[in-house]
């Protein structure tokens, strides 16, 4: 097939990496536009942008499709298809029928669970114990679509949002090369979606990384492994914040306040929360790479009985 690719980051990239090693033909990719990043702000391809320009693919970067012949090029194409995976951008009912098999998209969550920009950090944060992806026709509304295949993948304890992201972005590419050959049949069987079970994975926002103690163990784990890489969970020492990369659940009751430290050692800090503790193992103070809580102890007075929020 003539394949169009649309996509952004390092998740959608593992997919058109698997494509190019088939037969199909990518004959364009649309990604987001260059980016500032790093501390220098220096505008940035993304992944997929410099994956397609190492294959000689050509790139599109529309801010939408209403700008003047953004339709037109696309339709020049002349694509059998469109392939979406972390796009970023919601294509209107042209786009989506400008292709002959329409467009699919590859969506990192158990449809209708988790619709929308954050899947893989909201299904962690809720506690699910088990997500996947599905491979969807698209329509004009979001994450909406019937879907064509799926493939389930367990969340264990000690996921973090990095870890599932990367296995689940491995299972999008295999899923989608062993759904090509059989599309059209497929799509003819597509099972829509019931939409009255959904639930929306909304964007995450920094602010939700400061940490409530009051809050059970359990549940401050998950936000610990939910925000790994980004935007890291935190709480406040004195007048330092303190960012938390990896944290172990203790089944412990304790008199405490919730926010206490209860124990220092070579093993982690150990702190106090409404229900049960954490022992945090990585940690971040400001201006400082990550290190092991060890480390952390090593270069600072934080003590028993201190209180962190």
């Amino acid at each position: 097939m003539r394949i169009i690719f649309a996509g952004t980051p390092e998740f959608a990239a593992q997919t058109l990496s698997a494509l190019l090693s088939t037969d199909h033909t990518i004959c364009a990719v649309y990604t987001q536009p260059d980016r500032p990043a790093g501390r220098g702000k220096k505008l940035t391809a993304s992944p997929v942008k410099q994956l397609a320009q190492e294959h000689n693919i050509p790139v599109e970067q529309p801010l939408n499709f209403k700008q003047d012949g953004a339709i037109e090029t696309l339709q020049q194409y002349q694509a059998d298809l469109m392939i979406v995976v972390a796009y970023g951008l919601l294509l209107p009912q042209v786009v989506l029928d400008t292709p002959k098999l329409g467009c699919i998209n590859i969506h990192a969550s158990l449809l209708p669970r988790w619709r929308g920009a954050a899947p893989i950090q909201r299904a962690i944060y809720a506690g699910d114990t088990e997500t996947g992806v599905c491979i969807m026709q698209m329509e004009a509304g979001l994450d909406t679509g019937p879907v064509i295949a799926r493939a389930t993948c367990p969340i264990t304890d000690t996921d973090t949002a990095q870890q599932l992201h990367d296995r689940l972005a491995q299972l999008g590419a295999d899923t989608l090369l062993t759904t090509l050959p059989q599309l059209a049949t497929l799509q003819q069987h597509a099972t829509p979606q019931q939409h009255e079970n959904s639930t929306y994975a909304k964007k995450l926002l920094k602010s939700e990384a400061d940490i409530d103690w009051q809050q059970p163990a359990e549940q401050i784990i998950r936000q610990v492994h939910a925000f790994n890489p980004w935007p890291v969970a935190q709480t406040h020492w004195q007048d330092t914040t303190l960012r938390l990369w990896q944290a172990e659940l203790l089944t412990t009751q304790h008199t405490t306040q919730a926010g206490d430290i209860i124990q220092i050692g070579k093993s982690g800090i150990d702190i106090a929360c409404g229900h049960n503790a954490i022992r945090v193992t990585q940690i971040q103070a400001p201006g400082k790479r990550a290190m092991s809580s060890q480390d952390f102890l090593n270069a600072t007075s934080l003590a028993v009985g201190d209180h962190l929020g």
